[in-house]
């Protein structure tokens, strides 16, 4: 288990239309962008005020097929030896560690029922300092698991996540929140039926849940659940960008 929790220190969506995506975020969040001016790439970076959230990109050739998608990064103080750990608690790695010069460095990963994920290592890279629910930044990061118990096992025991309150959901099971070293910061669930395979979510703070799932509609986003309250009362709701990519809003109040 790791010696300090590793926590999500960025989050990034990579697409099939970069621009068409960078139009959809910034009128449904009120996101900034600009281009990330590195030399080798089209990177475009996503920020909340002063503090930078997310990065965009289009599917690179690689990639070509994947579907647009929201990932999560994960710092660890290694890349190399967790692409080891990741692959001895029964993942795997999509994309073996590669190099971003003067940023980092970084690999792609599964865990063992094909939730993919992103592990980080490098200086420049720190999760917001900003208070937690601050608008715009990533207020909740949630796992679509095959099986509850043993997406937990894998987790906890690469990452020294721990667990905080538990909620039972009745025939959805429990919903197991957890914490990297501080509040809670996100949660896991054993998936529904209707969802073809596990999966994270990404859940992003607005203001208002209902203004924020009109600016959905007319930026052409589809509302696919909620709104929802959840308990300690905030609303949330999920939906699907213009280009496919699944993500939720979160806000405290309707």
């Amino acid at each position: 288990m790791a010696d300090q929790p590793n926590q999500f220190v960025w989050h990034e969506l990579m697409t099939t239309d970069a621009k068409a995506a960078e139009s959809f975020y910034t009128k449904v969040i009120g996101w900034d962008a600009k281009d990330s001016g590195l030399p080798d790439r089209t990177y475009t970076l996503l920020s909340a005020g002063p503090i930078f959230v997310a990065g965009l990109m289009s599917t690179p050739p690689n990639a070509a097929g994947a579907p647009p998608t929201w990932m999560g990064y994960i710092g660890v103080d290694n890349v190399d030896t967790y692409t080891d750990k990741v692959k001895a608690a029964g993942g795997s790695i999509c994309l073996a560690p590669q190099d971003i010069p003067g940023i980092g460095r970084f690999a792609v990963a599964q865990d063992p029922h094909g939730a993919m994920f992103t592990l980080f290592t490098g200086s420049n890279l720190q999760p917001p300092s900003a208070e937690p629910g601050t608008y715009g930044l990533v207020g909740w990061n949630e796992l679509h698991a095959a099986d509850l118990e043993t997406a937990w096992v894998f987790y906890s025991g690469l990452f020294g996540w721990t667990k905080a309150d538990a909620v039972d959901m009745g025939p959805m099971g429990i919903y197991q929140l957890f914490a990297t070293g501080g509040v809670p910061v996100g949660g896991m669930m054993t998936k529904t039926p209707q969802s073809p395979a596990p999966f994270w979510l990404y859940y992003f703070n607005v203001y208002s849940i209902d203004t924020a799932l009109e600016r959905v509609n007319l930026a052409g986003g589809k509302l696919l659940q909620g709104p929802h309250q959840v308990p300690g009362g905030s609303w949330i709701v999920q939906c699907v960008d213009p280009q496919g990519a699944l993500f939720a809003l979160v806000a405290t109040q309707r």
